[in-house]
């Protein structure tokens, strides 16, 4: 799979999120989102990858989320519910840097060949970029405080700071792993057998 269907496929429930809290309800966002994300595994099954923690996380918060929503208060405003599903998303990715398996990893082991996955530094970039995420969903949280908090805020500068952090976050991971081939240069792969 190329990076850029790896992008889309990681990206599409959010983005699909996003899309359609601006024109529909929350329940029917977070049941589109959700039933997103169960296509997204199922691809990932059918072309015999792995579920990915981030995706199968996400599907919790998505149902969670929509649960709540339905079951227990039908009033929770748009900006308390992106907060609701950013907050889940970031327990997602700090969980799987607790749990010592940045959710990363499993994106990247399916990219990069065998060889780069036994160097040491394939763990550690691993866990920086996961960090980088964590620390985006983070100010994507903090956004919707202060929308939901500060009604004086304009709706659009939350947009804008979920934006911001998720851009800068892809942006990261695109330019970090290459920084560190420049600066570090690849061994040669009889290195990769003394490790």
């Amino acid at each position: 799979m190329r990076l850029p269907m790896t992008i889309f496929l990681i990206f599409a429930p959010y983005g699909a999120f996003a899309a359609l809290m601006l024109v529909t309800s929350a329940s029917v966002s977070l049941l589109c989102t959700t039933l997103i994300c169960l296509a997204v595994i199922a691809i990932d099954v059918a072309r015999g990858r792995s579920i990915k923690t981030l995706t199968l996380g996400s599907v919790v918060v998505f149902t969670a989320v929509g649960g709540y929503l339905t079951f227990v208060d039908a009033t929770l405003s748009t900006t308390a519910v992106k907060l609701a599903v950013d907050a889940g998303i970031f327990l997602v990715s700090l969980g799987s840097i607790v749990f010592r398996h940045p959710f990363t990893m499993q994106y990247a082991m399916e990219i990069v060949d065998t060889e780069t996955t036994r160097l040491p530094s394939f763990e550690r970039v691993n866990y920086l970029i996961c960090w980088a995420w964590t620390g985006a969903t983070l100010l994507m949280m903090v956004g919707n405080i202060a929308v939901l908090y500060m009604p004086n805020l304009p709706l659009w500068s939350g947009v804008l700071v979920a934006f911001a952090a998720r851009n800068g976050a892809v942006c990261f991971t695109r330019w970090y792993p290459q920084y560190r081939k420049a600066k570090y240069g690849t061994p040669p792969a009889s290195a990769l057998l003394s490790h």
